[in-house]
């Protein structure tokens, strides 16, 4: 008489077992992606930033506006303020500089910020204001006399 081979169904609800608990470890490591996403994109703005700091000033010193505390330069038919050849940190300087929606994607405060810090950008949905001590955000801290503004990723929280 011929034996039959095969598994038990002991040892396929241990298997079942040991994958559910490996899928239940390595679920909140992919569950995270949302997080590491608006990271990424935070990483984005800041480079749009320094960049957009480098054409400003190239901008202000072909104008002969570098190194004075306050200038102005013409960006697509706006004004922008300058600080030392730089953006100056308000709402609407960096907006223009930028062009970023700040209706739906982006918002720049300069209300709701950390102590020595000039303006945050922040993604739309991350209010400062009512997460508490949560980071998610930009910070741009204005040009001193012979320096370049200071931009910073806060994105611990996201």
């Amino acid at each position: 008489m011929q034996r039959q081979s095969g598994f038990t169904l002991i040892e396929l609800v241990v298997v079942i077992i040991v994958l559910g608990i490996l899928a239940v470890t390595a679920a909140p490591k992919f569950i995270n992606l949302q997080n590491d996403a608006r990271k990424a994109t935070l990483d984005g703005m800041k480079a749009s930033v320094q960049g957009a700091n480098s054409l400003i000033y190239a901008k202000a010193a072909i104008a002969g506006e570098e190194g004075k505390p306050i200038g102005t330069v013409k960006i697509n038919g706006t004004d922008v303020n300058l600080v030392y050849g730089y953006p100056k940190a308000t709402k609407a300087d960096l907006e223009a500089v930028l062009d970023i929606d700040t209706d739906k994607e982006w918002a720049i405060d300069v209300t709701k910020k950390p102590e020595g810090v000039d303006a945050i950008i922040r993604p739309f949905d991350f209010d400062p204001g009512t997460t508490g001590d949560k980071e998610c955000y930009v910070t741009y801290k204005e040009a001193a006399s012979g320096g370049t503004p200071t931009v910073e990723v806060k994105g611990d929280d996201c």
